[in-house]
This record gives structure tokens, C-alpha cells and sequence, in this order.
């Protein structure tokens, strides 16, 4: 570990934070050119932080000067500078995205509050990947909870202040529970540091509580199965900026924590039994998402169980983390999924908004006809339904292989079937929605026109994105490398 650490890992997180300052302060009506100076500068912060660890290794940086456990500290391994960049990826997405969207004069309120909101959330999300302590990881975790709510809720109707709702009793839930596990790490080891817990912890039964309640929390936050109900509700409604950052970012939080927990604090407790029950919920998130999607009439609602099916793949490393044969291959499937699923939900949220933003509307049943007249929004949405289904040359396919073939090679059968079951669902709703889409207009109606003209950068946004995919399918050492550094020895 780099003694010091680099001064871009503070940055991450202060920079976002300090924009959305003063977008508030200002008013985004005055400055509309400040959150993307802010996205801007944010990028390249976490490229230079990314650098450092790609370089260097493992990178720490004590807030004051001050050593744990009196101080705070910042720690970014590979992981984490993955996390990292994916999120400044999403996070330029958005930003880029969201300035014609919240301005084109029928959200125009909605700017005012989504850019401080997001802008928190984005630092939010920056200091969950780099807090090294289980508290001032909850109090990341709160922030972004806080930011997601008023999110969701922003346009003022009645769905989605229902489902903003819904979203925070649960939240709350979640938090508490996480609480309740800090409570008692804390008064069993001495310490919050999530190096000196994993150290200090045992296998017994107070420890092992702790785990259980910490988890539910995060599996709550990070909508697993049967823990999902709030995320449909609050995808569906949120505005297209909003869900793209919820389902890539958000609820991947707590599965990115989850694996972070379990590999680095808690790996003396995750006993084959453990493992086998995680994995079982994410084969079950899996298997109930994708058949959920199936069923389902409206695109937004479609892209929200796919979520709640693509989160369940990082869970299946943990009953395989047990097997020597599967473990390595595992581990960097499970790490290269979260990266995929985000970049390709993204890019998937954001062309069903362009189609909702063009023709007022999401429903299937409406959406034939409209590719001559949506054909990018249509393109981008087809090219990250292939990474969701597993397909080459996606980053979706390279780290569903490698789950695969770590499942193959430890002779887990059961997780290899649900791996490709579960690709042969996604590939179900996935061709459904398209085939709606591409079908050409009934005969008996009218040719429609878009009721309102796509600005440019939200058509070229979401395909970007999809193709961002595409690159790291291609081109995945780089990233495979970085994964490397600090990787869990839990691991071998």
C-alpha cells in the first residue's frame, strides 16, 4: 500500500460535493455550464486515481494526517478504482444527459432540484467505494439513500411520491439493521476499520449476528430477491436520469459491499453453508427478475426486473470463493459484472427515456413502428440488451464466461445452470422488446411522428454508453489487471 496515498482519492469525493454547492447556491437556471465543469474535474480525479492504483497499488490517504482508528481513512484498491471509474463513466453519462432533459422546458423545475441531488449523490457514491470503516461507510450509505429518495419523487405525482415512500420505510430498515451490526462488531472488536475487524473477528456467535444483520441491510439496499419490492416502483417512475443512476450505481452499492464484506472483514465466518445461502439469493434474483421481466407491459418496468435478475450474478462468487478451482475466475467474473451491468443499464434507462421523452409513453404494445423514427434510441437499447443476455464480444459476455467457467471448473453445476438460464431469459425479454419495437406500424394506423424532436446529445448519450460495453469486451486486460491489486487473499 502506498504509504500517503494519493490526494485524487479526497477529490473524488470533495469535488462533486463542492459542485453541488454551488449549483445550489447559484441556481441552475444561472449556471447551467457548472455541473459539467464539476462532472469534468470529478473524471479526472478518479483517472488519476485509477493511475495511481494501476501503478502503485493499493492506495490509502488519512484525512488530517490523522491514522485509524482516531482518523479517517480513505483506501482504494483495485476494486474499488473500478467502481470508480464506472461510476465517473455513468456519472458523465448522466450529467451530459440530464442538461437537455431537465431543460427543455416541461422539467425545468426538476433541474433545480435534480442537479444538487445528484451532484451529492455522486460524492456519496465516491466515498461508499473508498470508506475504509464500517461507519463512516453507513454514513455514505445514508447519503446516498437521502439523495436516491427526493430522486425518485421529483416530478410530485402521485406514483412516484408513493413509491418514494415505499423506497425510504425500507431504506430505513436497511440502515437500521446495518447499524444494529456495526453496534455489535464494535462492541466485540474494539474498532470500526475494516482491516482491524476482519483481523480481530471470530466465528462466533456474536460476530456471526453482526454479519447477518449487516448483510440483510446491504441485500435490502441492494435490492435482492425477495428484498426487491421497492426498486420496480421507484425505477419505473423516477425521470430517465434518475433511473439510469439508481439501477447502475445505486442499488450496485450494496451488492459491491456485500462482496467487499464478505471477502475482506468477514471471510472467517463465510463457511460453505454461508456461501450456499448468498448464492442462493442471487440465483434467485436471477431466476424470479428475468421471469418478471417477461411478464411485463411498459419498457421501464421491463429494464427494472432486469436489474433485480443482473444483480444476483455477483452473489454467485460466494458459495464459489469456498472452491480453490472456481475462485480466481470467479472473483474476477463477479468484479467485471458489476462494471458491465452498470455501464449497459445505464445506456438501457436512458434510450427507454428517449423513447417515453418522444412519444409520451413506454408501453410495449406502442412501441411498434418506431424504430425508423427512433432508430439510435433503438440501437442503443438492442446493443446493452446483448451485454444483459451474455452475448460476445460485451463485457456482460467475458464476465458471465468467467463466472461460468469458474463454476465449470470447481464442478459447481448448480450455478453454471442458473448462469445460463439466466441468459437465456434475458435473452427472452430482451428479443420481446426489440421484435415490439422493430415490428412495423399496424397497417390501419396512421404513420406516427415523434411528438417532440430528440436534442442530439440524449440520442448519442445511451449509445455511447452501450458501446462502452463493446470496448470493454474487447479490451478487458487493463481492467482485469487493475482487479488484481489488493485483490481478497480469502481468495488464494
Amino acid at each position: 500500500m502506498a504509504a500517503g496515498g494519493a490526494l485524487s482519492l479526497p477529490l473524488a469525493f470533495l469535488l462533486p460535493l463542492l459542485t453541488a454547492l454551488v449549483v445550489f447556491l447559484l441556481g441552475a437556471r444561472r449556471a447551467p455550464w457548472l455541473p459539467g465543469i464539476g462532472a469534468l474535474a470529478t473524471v479526472a480525479a478518479v483517472a488519476d486515481a485509477v493511475r495511481h492504483v494501476a501503478a502503485h497499488g493499493p492506495q490509502a490517504y488519512h484525512l488530517g494526517g490523522w491514522m485509524p482508528p482516531l482518523g479517517v481513512e480513505l483506501y482504494a484498491d483495485g476494486l474499488a478504482a473500478l467502481m470508480l471509474a464506472m461510476t465517473a463513466a455513468v456519472g458523465l453519462a448522466v450529467t451530459a444527459y440530464a442538461g437537455p432533459y431537465l431543460h427543455d422546458g416541461h422539467h425545468h423545475q426538476e433541474a433545480e432540484r435534480f442537479w444538487p441531488l445528484w451532484l451529492v449523490q455522486w460524492a456519496a457514491l465516491n466515498g461508499t467505494f473508498l470508506a475504509a470503516d464500517l461507519f463512516n461507510l453507513y454514513i455514505m450509505l445514508e447519503l446516498v439513500t437521502l439523495t436516491a429518495v427526493p430522486l425518485v419523487a421529483i416530478t410530485g405525482d402521485r406514483a412516484s411520491l408513493g413509491a418514494a415512500m415505499r423506497y425510504l420505510l425500507l431504506a430505513l430498515l436497511a440502515s437500521l439493521a446495518y447499524l444494529l451490526g456495526v453496534a455489535l462488531l464494535y462492541g466485540g472488536t474494539g474498532t470500526l476499520h475494516l482491516r482491524q475487524v476482519g483481523e480481530l473477528v471470530g466465528a462466533g456467535g456474536p460476530a456471526a449476528v453482526a454479519a447477518a444483520l449487516i448483510t440483510a441491510g446491504l441485500l435490502l439496499k441492494g435490492a435482492i430477491f425477495p428484498l426487491h419490492t421497492w426498486l420496480v416502483p421507484a425505477h419505473s417512475n423516477a425521470p430517465a436520469p434518475a433511473s439510469a443512476v439508481l439501477s447502475a450505481l445505486v442499488v450496485q452499492a450494496g451488492v459491491y459491499l456485500v462482496l467487499r464484506l464478505w471477502l475482506w472483514t468477514f471471510p472467517a465466518l463465510l463457511s460453505p453453508a454461508v456461501g450456499w445461502l448468498l448464492g442462493g439469493l442471487g440465483a434467485a434474483s436471477v431466476l424470479y427478475g428475468s421471469l418478471q421481466a417477461l411478464r411485463q407491459s411498459r419498457l421501464k418496468p421491463v429494464i427494472a426486473y432486469s436489474t433485480v435478475a443482473q444483480l444476483g450474478y455477483p452473489l454467485l462468487l460466494l458459495p464459489l470463493a469456498a472452491v480453490p478451482a472456481a475462485a480466481a475466475q470467479a472473483w474476477q467474473g463477479a468484479a467485471y459484472y458489476i462494471v458491465a451491468h452498470g455501464l449497459a443499464k445505464a445506456g438501457a434507462f436512458l434510450a427507454a427515456g428517449n423513447i417515453r421523452y418522444s412519444l409520451g409513453h413506454d408501453r410495449l404494445a406502442g412501441l411498434r413502428g418506431i424504430a425508423p423514427e427512433l432508430s439510435v434510441s433503438v440501437l442503443a437499447l438492442g446493443l446493452a440488451f446483448v451485454s444483459l443476455m451474455g452475448l460476445p464480444p460485451t463485457a456482460g459476455f467475458l464476465a458471465k464466461w468467467q463466472l461460468l467457467s469458474g463454476a465449470l471448473g470447481g464442478g459447481q453445476w448448480p450455478w453454471a445452470a442458473v448462469i445460463v438460464l439466466g441468459g437465456l431469459l434475458a435473452a427472452g425479454y430482451g428479443l420481446r422488446v426489440l421484435a415490439m419495437a422493430l415490428a412495423a406500424a399496424p397497417s390501419d394506423e396512421p404513420v406516427r411522428r415523434p411528438p417532440q424532436r430528440l436534442p442530439r446529445r440524449m440520442v448519442a448519450v445511451p449509445l455511447l454508453l452501450a458501446l462502452a460495453v463493446y470496448l470493454l469486451g474487447v479490451s478487458a486486460v487493463p481492467a482485469l489487471r487493475l482487479l488484481e491489486q489488493g485483490a481478497p487473499e480469502a481468495l488464494g
